[in-house]
């Protein structure tokens, strides 16, 4: 059983990346963080939180960097389907488990002292290429400034 998921928190803690080889080229690619979604509501002194709840989260197809750009404490929004898991403890007890298989993973910019974006590369004929230096675009003539006349002595 699954439902549509949003859901904002905070990552509680480290990433955990992991590769699972499959009979394909590519490694099937694991992301998996531990969010606490919670529920403030304002109050006088600031915020209270009702309702919240721990969660682990899932991002299929995860690159492999990514393991470095989530951060414990960071707040993201996640977005995708909660799914119920029955499964057993180790007494034979039965249990129920949530847990988010994410779509999407946005990280929001609360705390953020810098971002810094990678080069784009460019693929030419099937090949990577390195980033071309960018260029500012021509600016269309009625949006330059006048050329100033010359003055008359």
């Amino acid at each position: 059983m699954s439902t549509r998921f949003n859901g904002e928190g905070n990552i509680g803690s480290t990433p955990d990346y992991r590769e699972f080889t499959s009979g394909n080229d590519e490694p099937r690619r694991l992301l998996r963080l531990n969010v606490y979604f919670d529920n403030p509501v304002p109050t006088r002194d600031g915020y209270d939180d009702r309702g919240g709840f721990w969660a682990p989260v899932e991002l299929w197809n995860a690159e492999p960097d990514w393991a470095k750009l989530y951060q414990k404490g960071m707040r993201v929004l996640v977005e995708g389907r909660m799914l119920r898991e029955e499964w057993e403890d180790a007494e034979e007890n039965e249990r129920v488990t949530f847990k988010v298989d994410a779509r999407r993973i946005a990280i929001l910019p609360y705390r953020i002292e810098s971002i810094r974006l990678s080069p784009k590369n460019q693929e030419i004929d099937g090949q990577t290429q390195p980033a071309q230096p960018e260029t500012r675009p021509k600016q269309p003539a009625s949006a330059r400034e006048p050329k100033s006349a010359k003055a008359k002595e």
